[in-house]
């Protein structure tokens, strides 16, 4: 037996985290669907408090996802918490940008806010591990 699944990255702001984890991937931000949102609110299934407004859009408070932009429906969830990040990921992403495009991205990446954490090398493999801007590591190969 085989299962689909998305990966869920917990945050202090999913709308922000969303946004830059799809400008860094060229993933699509998941359009909200806002008379959704306010048929559930007027049915009283949510309240007010349960929404916020995101760049001018009426979105759920609690999470956003980004989409791969073939359509697949493979999706990243970020999802609202209340506590900070503290410790090191346990499973975190690498990204294979290939060897002549490693410094470009990690340039880039560090321009849009992420923070260069470590060179790890194994063999002829080497890596840079980075973190977002809320200190999520993921690894550019």
């Amino acid at each position: 037996m085989t299962y689909e699944f998305q990966i869920v990255v917990d945050s202090a702001d999913p709308h922000t985290l969303a946004d830059w984890w799809a400008d860094m991937l060229g993933w699509d931000v998941e359009p909200s669907k806002e008379d959704f949102i306010r048929e559930m609110v007027a049915a009283g299934h949510a309240t007010e408090a349960d929404t916020k407004t995101h760049k001018g859009v009426l979105v759920w408070r609690e999470g956003q996802a980004i989409l791969h932009p073939d359509g697949s429906g493979r999706r990243i969830l970020f999802m609202l918490v209340p506590e900070e990040k503290t410790v090191k990921n346990r499973v975190h992403l690498d990204l294979r940008v290939g060897e002549d495009k490693r410094e470009a991205e990690l340039e880039r990446l560090t321009a849009l806010g992420a923070k260069e954490l470590h060179r790890g090398r194994q063999g002829p493999h080497w890596w840079i591990t980075i973190a977002d801007p809320e200190g999520n590591e993921l690894c550019l190969s």
